[in-house]
């Protein structure tokens, strides 16, 4: 769904090419061949081969910059920030939110409890890490900055499947990240895949 949303924010044509898991094509050859860890998603276009949706969605971001939804910017230090928050995302937003998506999301749709323990754990953690988010856009609309980057668009995948839960109020509790939630979730690309994705 990231690099979906990141292919979609900047208008860039692509093709699906299927992959049988069940059959673990992903980790046979030829599919090593590009992804050598057998990890998905990759992108590939000609010689240019990315895999992992957050590498993919800061190479696309990069290499097919669109004038309407620019999420670069040309001075370094800027940038510098919207690659931190990448950071943050990957290393402490979303450890708490994917173990919270699997106890309130996927638990109940095989017809498991989810664990109360490890969700009050996560949570806090969440929590913390929403109270520094909070403080973060005391100063400016976005994770990045006054634009819209990948340091938001990052966020997009777990946040569609934690406001589906209880979760929800722990982002609606705070005014800044409320207003970017409701501001980053109702962009036309990401309505896009959200149509795209088949709900299983």
């Amino acid at each position: 769904m990231r690099a979906l949303a990141s292919l979609l924010e900047h208008e860039v044509e692509f093709e699906f090419v299927a992959l049988d898991l069940n059959a673990g094509e992903h980790k046979k050859e030829p599919f090593l061949t590009l992804s050598p860890l057998g990890t998905l998603p990759i992108f590939q276009d000609g010689d240019l081969i990315v895999f992992g949706s957050r590498s993919i969605m800061r190479c696309i971001s990069h290499i097919y910059l669109n004038p309407k939804t620019n999420q670069i910017y040309m001075a370094p230090k800027m940038q510098g920030i919207v690659s931190t928050w990448i950071d943050v995302e990957d290393h402490h937003f979303d450890p708490p939110a994917l173990k919270l998506i699997s106890e309130l999301v996927y638990k109940p749709k095989n017809g498991l409890q989810p664990d109360e323990m490890t969700v009050a754990s996560e949570e806090a953690k969440l929590a913390g890490v929403l109270d520094v988010y909070e403080e973060k856009l005391t100063n400016s609309k976005f994770l990045g900055g006054d634009k819209f980057t990948s340091a938001d668009l990052t966020h997009l995948p777990s946040l569609h499947y934690l406001m589906r839960t209880l979760v929800k109020r722990l982002f609606q509790e705070r005014t800044k990240v409320n207003a970017w939630c409701a501001a980053i979730t109702s962009r036309p690309a990401w309505a896009k895949v959200v149509e795209m994705v088949v709900e299983k």
